[in-house]
């Protein structure tokens, strides 16, 4: 089991100069990996700073060397897929091929899309999550490609420089809840990471059957992730080596965003759950 953290975009930390250097403490304490929450307005009453993820990950990966970096989890149904590929094929580069490109619909939809004048529906978000996905691996495969929707539409393009890794960066799918469809998603790309959606961390048992119905459905013989957040000082003990037995490979230290900056300091410095 790999170890990281992962930090909101907003609050205290909500600076790339103080986020690069947060991360680059926790490289030199022995953290493997350090992950932004991905919020554009989070709530329409919230009067916090706030930094975008994009930016702030190349802030990061200026300042590492060795930690896995991305977002927990880039809303790519509020993005241009294109942009997206862009962007995330230039930090892959700039980081030297650590980028992890977590995924997922973007919430609260209330804040994060109808706000801004745009459709905040579930299915809506999911199928320009899906088609978003499609756009990104075809342009960064840095062949020709075209793409015909129900949403975008690009006629044949090759994007280039193409990320250092190959075929793609892991891409890490969020799947709230049990539904069929997330864990679906999740099978067919490179990593999954489940919530519940009541914010209380899943039991083992819990991302046992979640990891069953993603194998039923995944054909790729490739790696693949599971990836869970929260506090390890709230975990019974011997829980850790139970989630890694079931399959969780990754375990993210959760850092809340209204913590005192003195503290984040202070628990990243602590180094990964023993």
């Amino acid at each position: 089991m790999k170890f990281g953290i992962h930090i909101a975009n907003f609050g205290p930390a909500a600076d790339p100069r103080v986020l690069a250097g947060l991360a680059a403490s926790a490289e030199a304490a022995g953290w493997d990996g350090f992950f932004l929450w991905d919020h554009i307005l989070g709530n329409a009453e919230w009067r916090t700073p706030m930094v975008e993820s994009g930016i702030a990950l190349a802030a990061i990966a200026s300042a590492t060397q060795r930690i896995r970096i991305g977002a927990l989890v880039t809303a790519v149904p509020r993005r241009r897929p294109w942009q997206l590929a862009r962007e995330t094929a230039t930090l892959d580069v700039l980081s030297g091929g650590r980028l992890v490109v977590g995924v997922g619909l973007g919430n609260p939809a209330e804040a994060e899309f109808e706000h801004f004048g745009e459709r905040g529906d579930a299915r809506h978000r999911a199928e320009l999550l899906d088609e978003g996905l499609a756009i990104l691996d075809g342009l960064w495969s840095g062949q020709p490609f075209a793409f015909d929707g129900d949403h975008f539409r690009l006629r044949e393009t090759v994007f280039l420089p193409t990320p250092i890794q190959r075929p793609r960066p892991p891409v890490w799918v969020a799947a709230h809840g049990d539904s069929p469809r997330p864990l679906r998603r999740a099978a067919r790309w490179d990593g999954v990471f489940p919530e519940d959606p009541s914010g209380e961390r899943l039991s083992p048992d819990a991302v046992k059957q979640r990891l069953a119905y993603i194998a039923e459905h995944r054909q790729a013989a490739t790696p693949f992730d599971c990836v869970l957040a929260g506090a390890s000082a709230d975990l019974p003990d011997g829980e850790l080596a139970r989630y890694e037995a079931i399959g969780v490979t990754w375990w993210l230290e959760s850092i809340w965003p209204m913590v005192e900056l003195s503290e984040v300091r202070s628990r990243i410095a602590a180094g990964p759950p023993s």
